[in-house]
């Protein structure tokens, strides 16, 4: 149940049903296909989000050819197997271990960040840390569009990086399945906890 006054909230009431209080995670899709165009849509929306120093860490590996989705799929661990195999598109989401080659032109007022990160570590931490952040903002957007995500970590992965990112350049952190959501879609809504228990003041 909603407790917030509606008008308390800018965004209209339909708009925070689909990116949030009636959206789930998806787990059956229909047939119809993801276009290329829709990803692009997505991206140009929920690359706005922001991160630390502007860091644009989030690299999206669509996986589409029948190679690679079987691939992909000997990856997953069981139960994220078919649901894989069936979905009409689903990517990889990884960071780029080495994001800071780009922090000159994303983050031009500060000619030195680059610097900051040249212990390997740190970077990689700092990769992962704005990765995950962008990547909460591609499941809004990908809801925003009118389709569902199905977002998961269950899989292998150093196999998977193996596969995908033979390099070392990029890690794999999230698999999300994306489409039109189909029958039997969804799991009954898990409990959230109460503001109460979350928020404090100080």
């Amino acid at each position: 149940m909603n407790s917030v006054q509606p008008d308390l909230l800018t965004l209209a009431a339909d708009a925070g049903d689909l990116l949030f209080r009636e959206a789930r995670t998806a787990n059956a899709f229909t047939d119809e296909p993801v276009t290329d165009e829709q990803i692009r849509a997505i991206y140009e929306l929920v690359k706005y989000g922001p991160t630390s120093m502007n860091q644009q860490p989030l690299r999206i590996v669509l996986v589409r050819s029948p190679e690679a989705r079987a691939r992909l799929v000997t990856h997953m661990i069981d139960n994220n197997k078919p649901k894989t195999a069936a979905a009409p598109l689903s990517a990889i989401l990884a960071a780029d271990l080495n994001f800071h080659e780009h922090l000159p032109t994303v983050f031009p007022h500060a000619p030195e960040a680059k610097d900051y990160f040249a212990d390997a570590d740190y970077r990689a931490e700092s990769a992962r840390f704005n990765a995950l952040i962008q990547i909460g903002y591609f499941i809004l957007g990908v809801r925003a569009a009118g389709l569902a995500a199905g977002p998961m970590n269950g899989f292998d992965g150093a196999g998977l990086d193996e596969d995908f990112f033979p390099g070392g350049e990029y890690t794999g952190l999230v698999v999300v399945n994306i489409g039109k959501p189909g029958p039997n879609a969804w799991f009954p809504r898990s409990p959230r906890l109460a503001y109460e228990e979350v928020v404090s003041t100080v």
